[in-house]
């Protein structure tokens, strides 16, 4: 894990009114309820193994959870789209999903009806209420909520309460470097709005204005044609995006402290290959062997100012003790373990798939035939499937390094 700073880059707040805040929040939410996806009379398309609890517990612990009959809490959950995949890709789950606006849960509670999610526990709450809740979750959900809550480290703290002990904590929040572009828009749009500010449908309006007056090639124009006008078409995104009254930014110094303030253990980033320094600098071997010298947290730092553009936000995992990961280094200990395949992969059963991260994975003969034995697998060792289908220890752990099997001490 790495160290937090001995001198704190968190943000520096003033104090909020937090009801103040949250009604404004509340307010744009209800306007423009978000996020917008269609309502449909079916299961959603696919997954995000991040909220699958194998998968998710997996990344977390090395290994294949001893349970299903967990509890989850979705924290913030908006219109419901994170909270219908956590009851449908965790069907012994008990869901419970809280959120501050009204407008927002009344859609949720409707798209998880529509499509067969039965038995999420919808409550109108702030993350700051939590404390009101009974027991504590095993798997807590938290994405794209706590930068735009007047009091993150509050917040934060408040679900970290909540978290059982062995628990996983998923949580995604803004990255600055990434969407420089984005708080120029804001700011923009605040000046020319001035003191129609609280209008959000006015805010649009201007934005949309802007974009469309502005000489092609600006750079706050081009970054909005190449990365994000595609879901902006939609003005719950576009005003969630550049009109959106609370918003507090990250870098991965101020993020990796923010995540120490909770109290509990940073396990790791969920997008670990973003993070490698060998897609940037790998073309030479001696500016490598300097980053070997380096602290973790340093590392990271590089990767992001190296390719800012790539560095939108910062998803990542915290757990609370005790949660002993296995790291299968040990030969044997892979060799005897229970494999499963992840139940997070797209095209199965064929020898292209797509991985937890829908990248495509061409299988070799002996790892198709590897995942087929693992499917569903409860009884056989890695080593008596690898003896019948004749595949070597490599490509076991390469299959394992891609989240493509799931692996339970034997």
């Amino acid at each position: 894990m790495p160290t937090p700073n001995p001198k704190s880059n968190l943000p520096a707040i003033a104090a909020p009114d937090l009801q103040s805040v949250s009604n404004t929040v509340a307010s744009l939410y209800d306007t423009y309820p978000f996020p917008p996806e269609p309502l449909v009379d079916s299961p959603p398309p696919g997954y995000n193994w991040r909220w699958n609890w194998d998968t998710a517990y997996n990344f977390c612990a090395g290994r294949k959870p001893d349970r299903q009959d967990i509890r989850i809490l979705d924290a913030g959950c908006g219109t419901g789209c994170s909270t219908e995949y956590l009851v449908h890709l965790n069907p012994e789950a008990q869901v419970t999903a809280v959120d501050l606006s009204p407008g927002a849960l009344e859609v949720a509670r409707e798209r998880c009806r529509r499509s067969g999610a039965i038995g999420a526990d919808f409550q109108h709450l702030s993350l700051f209420d939590v404390d009101q809740l009974p027991g504590q979750f095993d798997m807590i959900n938290c994405v794209g909520v706590l930068h735009h809550t007047p009091d993150p480290i509050r917040g934060i703290k408040a679900l970290a309460d909540k978290l059982a002990p062995g628990g996983i904590f998923h949580i995604f929040v803004y990255g600055e470097l990434g969407r420089w572009e984005i708080k120029l828009m804001q700011e923009v749009i605040a000046l020319l709005q001035g003191d129609k500010r609280g209008d959000y449908r006015d805010g649009v309006a201007i934005g949309r204005e802007v974009f469309a007056t502005l000489p092609e090639g600006n750079r706050l124009k081009q970054r909005e044609l190449d990365r994000w006008s595609m879901e902006n078409h939609k003005d719950e995104c576009f005003a969630d995006m550049y009109v959106h009254p609370q918003e507090i930014d990250y870098n991965v110094n101020t993020v990796l402290d923010f995540a120490a303030a909770s109290g509990l253990d940073f396990v790791g980033f969920s997008n670990p290959k973003l993070w490698e320094l060998d897609r940037l600098i790998g073309k030479s071997p001696e500016l490598l062997e300097r980053v070997k010298t380096m602290n973790q947290r340093d590392r990271y730092r590089l990767a992001e100012i190296l390719d800012p553009s790539s560095f939108t936000h910062y998803e990542f995992f915290l757990s609370k003790p005790p949660l002993a990961k296995l790291d299968w280094l040990d030969d044997n200990d892979l060799l005897n373990a229970i494999a499963e395949r992840s139940p997070c992969m797209e095209g199965w059963e064929s020898k292209m798939i797509f991985n937890c991260d829908y990248q495509i994975v061409n299988l070799s003969d002996q790892g198709f035939e590897f995942l087929k034995a693992c499917n569903e697998n409860t009884t056989e060792t890695v080593a008596s499937i690898a003896s019948s289908v004749g595949i070597g220890l490599e490509e076991i752990r390469s299959l394992q390094h891609q989240q493509l099997i799931l692996l339970t001490p034997n």
